[in-house]
């Protein structure tokens, strides 16, 4: 059985509302722990059946954890305030649909992770280039111009970088300082 949620402005503005909510609530905790909550929801999640449709947000969940803690991929401030933003919406104890709810307790919740996803598609695309160049070098050791590897992945990082930053300003979706203009009907 397939099920389609539309949602309106309406709908999008209590999403909006939620997180900007999560993200004052949460504000005064550090970065490894709003993953660590977030990975924690994670946790929950694997112990429960849970809808696919659920199941497969939450498992995209993991690449923006993954991508804040990632040493090797230095968002800047802005970046870095908006990943962190969206994971502070998982950081909190209680949500629209209590968790414990079969079926549809993390329904809420991954309607915002896909929200989220969509919101940092620019960032976690460029991401996601990053790792999967950077485990295809490590496991050919392929040519790199006379180059040294550390540079050679630096340079590729900062290319996808660049690119990253390009395209999300050409959608305009850093004009907002909050963590999220969030969820344009795009």
């Amino acid at each position: 059985m397939e099920i389609t949620i539309n949602l309106n402005n309406e709908d999008l503005e209590h999403f909006r509302r939620a997180m900007q909510q999560a993200v004052a609530r949460n504000s005064g905790l550090s970065a490894p722990e709003v993953c660590a909550h977030a990975t924690a929801l994670l946790e929950r999640v694997r112990a429960t059946r849970v809808p696919d449709f659920v199941a497969e947000r939450m498992r995209r969940l993991v690449a923006l954890i993954t991508m804040v803690q990632d040493e090797a991929w230095p968002l800047n401030e802005e970046e870095r305030s908006r990943a962190l933003g969206a994971l502070s919406y998982f950081a909190e104890p209680h949500d629209d649909i209590p968790d414990a709810l079969p079926v549809f307790g993390f329904l809420d919740d991954a309607i915002m992770i896909e929200l989220v996803l969509r919101e940092l598609r620019h960032e976690l695309e460029a991401y996601g280039e990053f790792c999967v160049f950077r485990a295809s070098e490590a496991s050919r050791g392929g040519d790199t111009g006379g180059m040294h590897r550390d540079a050679w992945l630096t340079q590729r990082r900062d290319e996808l970088m660049d690119r990253m930053r390009r395209r999300r300003a050409n959608a305009g979706t850093y004009a907002s300082t909050s963590p999220f203009s969030l969820f344009t009907t795009r």
